[in-house]
């Protein structure tokens, strides 16, 4: 016998014991998937937990670029520095020291802080530099934003470089905050009747549920909300009704910056992203994804599209654990794979309306 058939035998034994009765391994996998409901559940919560982080990172820009027609390209710079000065905050305080309800509590109030403070750097922002080019053609703002981005990125860059901590460049010792921080009960995963439940997913939905709620009620139960709505849709009869437009779009920029903010406070702790100065723009992509996918100007289309998105990255991420693929960014393919075809099918997205978000 050659060489070559007996290494041909010995892949076609490797092949059959690698699956059942001679079924593939993916093959077997994916039917494993969908027959057994405890592993459906585990990859279903998990895609829940996902689409609540990418809620998180897209609902902010939802409303400066789905309502007030800004094309904020600074958005994912602020969610950068959200998770800067989150991780700055629980490795100074030491919430790695503290017990599980402590860490919960010190991170909620940070996402609170967080997400005044970068309400107000949003308000020094639109009224010193964004106000002033409302009425001028789109490609203003992107060059604008893109600059404000690029200067927020590499000012942090300097200041981390020059601390010694993660820049991105390279892998410091601080790269990854969660890892001292997040409380042991709240690390790895556990079961519940058999279903695999990350120990922070509960935590995460719970935190997309919450943005979900707060957003609704600000724009459909508030003055400001009712203000929005109406600039969205007829700015000049806003203005002649005595609606204060550049205050009400003032506020509307804050809460979201304040967003980003805050999303960056969830991702410090969040094992799929680091903290770091690329982390703009890997959440900046997503986020218009998700806006765009959704549609322009609906907050239900973000919802909807931010679902979908963390069902499909799941899904990606299981395929991925049991080897059904090797290709490591299969998620990154599939999310930018429902651009493409939103696109093309339905450019206004899945809850989009004409006119919906321009004001100028």
């Amino acid at each position: 016998m050659t060489a070559l058939t007996t290494a041909a035998l010995g892949s076609v034994e490797a092949s059959l014991a690698a699956g059942v009765s001679g079924v593939p391994l993916a093959v077997g996998d994916i039917s494993n998937l969908f027959t057994s409901p405890t592993e459906l559940a585990s990859v279903f919560i998990e895609g829940l937990a996902k689409a609540s982080l990418y809620l998180m990172i897209a609902s902010g820009l939802t409303l400066t670029f789905g309502l007030m027609d800004v094309i904020n390209f600074a958005h994912g710079a602020f969610t950068m520095y959200g998770a800067y000065i989150a991780g700055t905050a629980v490795l100074t305080v030491g919430v790695g020291s503290m017990g599980a309800v402590s860490s919960v509590g010190v991170f909620v109030l940070l996402i609170i802080g967080v997400f005044v403070l970068l309400a107000l750097l949003g308000v020094v922002f639109e009224v010193a530099l964004i106000r002033r080019l409302y009425e001028y053609p789109p490609i203003y703002m992107i060059l604008l934003t893109f600059g404000i981005s690029i200067t927020m990125e590499e000012l942090m860059r300097i200041i981390v470089d020059y601390w010694n901590v993660n820049s991105g460049r390279e892998a410091v010792g601080w790269s990854i905050p969660r890892e001292e921080t997040v409380p042991e009960v709240l690390q790895g995963t556990f079961d519940v009747a058999g279903i695999s439940i990350g120990g922070l997913h509960p935590f995460q939905i719970l935190l997309g549920v919450l943005t979900v709620a707060g957003i609704w009620y600000f724009l459909n139960e508030t003055r400001y909300g009712l203000f929005v709505r109406a600039g969205v849709e007829d700015d000049e009869m806003a203005r002649a009704l005595g609606i204060n437009i550049k205050r009400t779009f003032t506020v509307v920029f804050a809460i979201g910056s304040g967003l980003a903010g805050a999303a960056g406070v969830m991702l410090m702790w969040s094992p799929l992203w680091r903290v770091n100065v690329p982390l703009a723009l890997g959440v900046l992509l997503p986020a218009f994804v998700i806006v765009i996918v959704g549609g322009l100007g609906s907050f239900k289309g973000t919802v909807v599209a931010s679902v979908l998105v963390g069902m499909l990255d799941a899904l990606a991420t299981w395929a991925f654990q049991v080897k059904v693929v090797t290709f490591t960014d299969v998620d990154q393919l599939l999310i930018f794979a429902i651009l493409v075809v939103m696109l093309i099918l339905q450019p206004r997205g899945l809850f989009g309306v004409e006119g919906q978000g321009d004001h100028g």
